[in-house]
This record gives structure tokens, C-alpha cells and sequence, in this order.
């Protein structure tokens, strides 16, 4: 464990897949780590990019996970995704995202021919040619494009998987049109994370596995950040040019991190 100066942390926002839970598992010592937290007078968010998954049903999970949570402490990146097209005022839309993610969206109208949006969230197996092609072609008939989360790969029971990341990339180069992308590492994410705790982004500790969405894109943005050695970690990770505030093997750490430095 390592770690700069986090004396003046007072908020924690925690990635979710990767760091509270692995796949179905809670981490290890993860709901005892909220509570204490919260007992030291820590604030505390949930922050995730899943598509996967609704934010009431991430709540079920957490709940199932033994970790106390409504559905206000999580900012994730579909309800992001929801806001920035109700700001916009875009009714209409195309969903590339899993099934049981969509109820988030559900105020908006599905259109597969001429959509105001493209919403690109993770398909994993179920992209195919054609599904990527009609999504071509629906953005060079004008529809804008927007990534729920751009995340390179995440780890599954099978092993490191293709995120999201990769097919907003195939569509950005083949319609020769930039995407908006609403969940990490978008600045505008972490800043509405700090901003549901009522503290200035220096303040606030984000910790997740994703050296690149979650660490890098917090610091970005003004947050601290902390890598944890599990779900994704790789030891590569720790060669980057931005070091982390800290590295701690698992969110069970995070307790003596947090409190030593009090």
C-alpha cells in the first residue's frame, strides 16, 4: 500500500464491479468497509459504467451484498446518459445496450430508422455485423452518437472481455463523427459524484480497478484516486505516467488508508 497525502479526504465514491463486488461475490470485507466509513463520518457513493444492469436493480444487488444503499448513492453512467438526452431535448433513440439495462431509458421513444441518438452501452456477445452497421448507418443519417461508457474491457468468469470502448470506437471512425461520452472517466461524471456529496472535488477519494475510467479520469477532474489490486488490475497498470494516490490490494485496506492519515 502506498499513498500520497489524503488527510483532507472527506468523501469516497467506490467503483462496483471490480472493487465492491465480483461478478455475483461481494470483495471481501467490502460491507464492513461502508459502514465504517460512514461511521468515521465519510460520505459515500457507489459509481459504475454497467449498461447491465438498472440502477434499482444495482441497488437490489448491493442490498443482497449485505451493503446498505438507496438508490441516491449511486451515480451511474445510464442515468447520466438519460439526463444528457432529456437536456437536449432528444426523444427518440436507438439502445445498444443489454436488455436488462434499458429500463433507464424507458422515458424515450426506441426508433431504428431515424433516431436522434445512438446509445452505445456493452452488448458483449450479443454485437454483431449487422447490429454495428445499422448503427453506422442511422449515425450518417444524422443521428448523434452517445456512449454511455467507453470502457476498454472489463474482467468477466472467462477473463479479461471487450468493454464498450472498442465499438464506440469502430463507430466514431466509421461515421467520422465524435461521440459524447457520459459515464467515466467524463469529467462532468465526477464532478456530479463530488457534487451529490456537497464537497469540493478535492475531497473526494474515487476507488475503483480501472487504472484508466476510474483513476485516471478522477484525478482529471480534481478528485483523488485510488487503484485497487482487484477485478481488472493488471501489474501494468502501475507504469503509467499518472501515478495513483494510492494502491491498496482490496477496498478491505481502505478503512486503514483513510483513518491513518486522520
Amino acid at each position: 500500500m502506498r499513498s500520497d497525502d489524503l488527510g483532507d479526504v472527506r468523501g469516497v465514491v467506490l467503483d462496483l464491479d471490480g472493487t465492491v463486488y465480483a461478478g455475483e461475490s461481494v470483495i471481501p470485507g467490502a460491507p464492513a468497509v461502508v459502514d465504517t466509513l460512514r461511521s468515521a463520518g465519510f460520505g459515500v457513493r457507489f459509481a459504475t459504467n454497467t449498461t447491465r444492469l438498472s440502477r434499482q436493480a444495482l441497488v437490489e444487488r448491493l442490498r443482497r451484498l449485505g451493503i446498505d444503499v438507496e438508490a441516491e448513492d449511486l451515480i451511474t453512467a445510464p442515468v447520466a446518459a438519460a439526463a444528457w438526452l432529456r437536456a437536449r431535448r432528444i426523444g427518440t433513440v436507438a439502445l445498444y445496450v443489454a436488455d436488462a439495462g434499458r429500463a433507464d431509458f424507458d422515458e424515450f421513444r426506441l426508433d431504428e430508422r431515424t433516431p436522434g441518438a445512438v446509445v452505445v452501452g456493452d452488448l458483449g456477445a450479443a454485437w454483431t455485423f449487422a447490429l454495428l452497421n445499422l448503427a453506422f448507418r442511422q449515425l450518417l443519417a444524422g443521428a448523434e452518437l452517445l456512449a454511455i461508457q467507453r470502457n476498454r474491457y472489463w474482467k468477466t468468469q472467462d477473463g479479461l472481455t471487450l468493454d464498450a470502448g472498442p465499438f464506440v470506437a469502430a463507430l466514431e471512425y466509421a461515421a467520422g463523427k465524435q461521440a459524447v461520452t457520459v459515464g467515466k472517466p467524463s469529467a462532468a461524471f465526477f464532478e456530479a459524484a463530488a457534487r451529490s456529496l456537497s464537497l469540493p472535488a478535492s475531497q473526494v477519494l474515487m476507488v475503483g480497478d480501472d487504472v484508466v475510467s476510474d483513476v485516471e479520469g478522477a484525478m482529471a477532474a480534481g478528485l483523488r484516486g485510488a487503484l485497487v489490486r482487484t477485478g481488472k488490475f493488471r501489474p501494468a497498470d502501475l507504469d503509467r505516467k499518472t501515478a495513483p494516490d494510492a494502491v491498496i490490494d482490496s477496498i478491505a485496506e481502505l478503512p486503514r488508508l483513510l483513518l491513518a492519515e486522520r
